[in-house]
């Protein structure tokens, strides 16, 4: 590894479906990691036992490597700081934690559940600063130790200085600067005795020789403390980068509730891995020649850690499905098969080569891959038989809608070669024999044909249905209105 080389990780948390804000943090990390020609960490935060989900932790796997954010140590492939999973560290936690009491930078608090209730609701009333009053700040030191050794429930705190600053650089923002009277003697270690976030972070951090922290900016304020707790350990700062959180249109934090959020609904709905890249890359960094529609290897040659923005992003759905689109259409139409067969959206038995005869009818019109069952459910099997009253057009009735019908079952059966030309010119002949427009014939036709309003072309559709699909709907379609001839 040369001297330039970044060590960059994520650790997201197994409690629930992977979150895209984790995919949008990792694409950061990643890419520069790669870049510096460095190294790209997964970490299990997994301390929150509350709220731990078993399946989570394979799911966050198989979510990012559908996106081919690959990464270089994990708990799934090893690496030279093992174990990655900060349940399998309590031991290195303790250890830590017992350094920081032992200096004077951290202390046992026995205060109950009750206490600190009852301590919040006084505050608010008063309107004060919230947060814990150091009750147990300087505890004798005797009878911490017995309490202590009884077993009494207790966490550990630590240690804020009542005086002076806390000052540190965020590579996008500048110099942070924080009163110390304003930072929360943070809990380190919980009853349960499982760290919190910033022990465990800031231990593990060191430990795998991270260099650069780059994380959602909701940290930013929780990084003070941080770097209380380097300092107490006597190591070095990584360089820090706080990234803008992904918005909803009200500017509130993303969320489920008002956002899809869940990395597993967006390949459930037929989101390309390029177009969810690109767009994340849009949310916190912009292209030099303000190109919107790139591919990832062309973000990896162009993004410079320094240029992320500190804007707050929309996530904005409808900018996604543009881009979606975009991204479909930029797929050659073997490429495009093949992603519609991995991804699940054909139907059963489906060939390679009727699903490349029904591309070019759909691609076009597609935002996102799970369209193309709905699109394409009248070229797979019969569909649903359409209602009379669809293959009556405004003006017309049943007994000219058979006429047309009939007059399109004739001329079809006697075309020689079954293509677009032959198709149209034939249909045109069924227009002028009976001196009608577009609609009378081609409504009819289109129902009879796809039971649906919004079918692709209507020529293209006859060639590809082939004449003798074409003969069988046209005669189901002419029984559903019955013989008015």
């Amino acid at each position: 590894m040369t001297p330039s080389a970044a060590r960059l990780r994520i650790a997201p948390s197994p409690t629930g479906d992977p979150h895209v804000g984790t995919a949008y943090v990792a694409l950061f990390n990643r890419t520069h990691a790669r870049q510096s020609g460095g190294q790209f960490l997964l970490r299990i935060d997994d301390t929150d036992r509350t709220r731990y989900q078993a399946q989570s932790e394979d799911q966050i796997y198989r979510a990012l490597r559908w996106l081919g954010l690959d990464w270089d140590e994990g708990p799934d492939k090893g690496g030279p700081h093992q174990p990655y999973r900060q349940s399998e560290r309590l031991e290195i936690y303790q250890s830590k934690i017992e350094q920081l009491i032992e200096a004077g930078y951290a202390y046992r608090c026995f205060c109950s559940q009750e206490r600190l209730t009852q301590l919040r609701e006084q505050q608010k009333k008063q309107k004060g600063r919230l947060g814990y009053d150091g009750a147990c700040r300087e505890l004798d030191p005797a009878e911490c130790h017995r309490r202590f050794a009884d077993g009494e429930p207790h966490v550990v705190r630590l240690k804020v200085p009542n005086e002076g600053e806390t000052c540190f650089t965020d590579q996008i923002r500048g110099e942070i600067v924080v009163e110390n009277r304003e930072i929360d003697d943070q809990v380190l270690i919980k009853t349960d005795g499982f760290p919190t976030y910033h022990l465990a972070n800031v231990v593990d951090d060191i430990e795998f020789g991270i260099t650069h922290v780059l994380r959602a900016e909701e940290w930013l304020i929780s990084t003070p403390k941080h770097v209380l707790i380097y300092a107490a350990l006597e190591q070095p700062l990584p360089l820090f980068f706080h990234v803008p959180l992904l918005r909803n249109a009200d500017q509130s934090k993303i969320s489920k509730r008002k956002n899809p959020v869940s990395l597993n609904w967006f390949r459930e709905q037929g989101y390309l891995r390029e177009a969810l890249l690109n767009f994340l890359a849009l949310m916190g960094w912009s292209a030099p020649n303000e190109e919107e529609v790139f591919d990832i290897s062309q973000f990896e040659q162009q993004f410079k850690i320094e240029d992320i923005s500190t804007g707050a992003p929309i996530f904005d759905l409808v900018k996604l499905d543009w881009l979606n689109g975009m991204h479909i259409r930029r797929l050659d139409p073997d490429q495009l098969a093949a992603r519609l067969k991995e991804e699940g959206f054909v139907p059963d038995g489906a060939s390679t080569e009727q699903i490349a005869r029904i591309l070019p009818l759909v691609t076009e019109r597609m935002v996102r891959l799970n369209e193309f069952t709905d699109r394409t459910s009248w070229y797979f099997a019969d569909p649903e038989p359409p209602a009379r009253e669809d293959l009556i057009p405004k003006k017309g009735s049943a007994e000219l809608s058979v006429q047309a019908l009939l007059g399109t079952s004739q001329a079809v059966a006697e075309l020689k070669l079954f293509d677009k030309e032959n198709i149209e010119s034939c249909l045109d002949g069924v227009l002028e024999q009976n001196q009608w427009k577009k609609p009378m014939l081609y409504m009819p036709l289109r129902f009879a044909l796809t039971s649906r309003r919004d079918s692709p072309d209507l020529i293209e559709v006859i060639e590809v249905l082939g004449p003798d699909t074409v003969q069988s709907r046209l005669a189901n379609a002419i029984a559903i209105l019955g013989d008015s001839s």
